[in-house]
């Protein structure tokens, strides 16, 4: 398929309903965001050790007594923007202070999210790094985690600040799931 026949078929706006179409209409699995500004990304699927990684973190908090319906893996969130625009983000993990309010949406608030993790994949560092790290402090999101899927597959704990994140630890993962969520965990 060329980019002129998809391009075709865009809308001159995207909004969290045309995502949602898209993903459904999708029969590969890939990943589609949307900034608060407009800005359409298309990730393919996650590979096995990516999935791995959530199901490990998952898996720990889980172990250590966190309810399931306050666990969430690949859910949308709506991401406010500062222009009042709103985006459209699928993070890895999302830890939550109580069961989200409306369990069938398919695009939840970010009121009650504790924590999000995203794993970082070759084509999505910039973007989980720096883009959604901005997004997600603005969104008022008090926790942040991105895992490197690098030798040590290392873990960078950033907490929210009054200018933003501020990087509160950084180790391995298998140290962090060698310890208590409550450590981390607010």
């Amino acid at each position: 398929m060329s980019a002129e026949s998809v391009g075709r078929h865009m809308p001159a706006i995207t909004t969290l309903d045309d995502l949602t179409a898209m993903i459904a209409a999708d029969q590969h699995g890939h990943r589609y965001e949307i900034s608060p500004e407009g800005v359409l990304s298309v990730m393919p699927p996650p590979d096995y050790e990516h999935a791995v990684i959530a199901t490990r973190l998952m898996g720990w908090l889980i172990m250590a007594g966190w309810p399931l319906e306050r666990i969430t893996q690949a859910v949308g969130l709506r991401i406010p923007g500062s222009d009042g625009g709103v985006g459209g983000r699928i993070p890895d993990l999302v830890v939550w202070a109580k069961a989200p309010a409306q369990p069938r949406a398919v695009w939840l608030p970010v009121d009650g999210v504790l924590l999000v993790v995203e794993i970082i994949s070759a084509g999505s560092k910039a973007a989980d790094t720096l883009t959604k790290r901005v997004e997600y402090a603005g969104a008022g999101i008090a926790q942040y985690w991105t895992v490197d899927r690098d030798a040590s597959q290392t873990v960078t704990m950033y907490r929210l600040a009054h200018d933003g994140y501020q990087v509160g630890a950084t180790m391995p993962l298998g140290w962090v799931l060698n310890t208590a969520p409550a450590e981390y965990l607010d």
